[in-house]
């Protein structure tokens, strides 16, 4: 059994005992999350598709922690005009445990 999920405007295909890491959601460090917007859900050889989402499904998770993702480096240049700009990010994330996934 496996569920694609929204969050963050990106979609996850998940399973239980999975681990994914997702943009930082509002959470506790050791908590729980309910993720609501279930798009699909494929159970033995039946599959439940949402228009957009499933209503009453959700995915219930276990925060593992909070984690920060590898620099991503932004450099900009402007030839001939000794221009340079070289700019770093790194993003919050998330890390979640799936514990299970319950369709209504």
């Amino acid at each position: 059994m496996y569920a694609v999920i929204e969050t963050g405007s990106k979609q996850y295909k998940v399973a239980k005992d999975d681990i994914i890491f997702i943009e930082k959601l509002e959470a506790k460090e050791s908590g729980a999350v309910k993720l609501d917007k279930v798009l699909l859900v494929k159970e033995g050889n039946s599959v439940h598709v949402g228009t957009p989402y499933l209503k009453g499904s959700h995915v219930n998770c276990e925060v593992l922690g909070i984690v920060r993702d590898d620099k991503i480096i932004a450099y900009k240049y402007k030839k001939r005009k000794s221009e340079k700009k070289k700019i770093g990010h790194r993003q919050n994330l998330l890390k979640l445990k799936i514990k299970s996934i319950e369709i209504n």
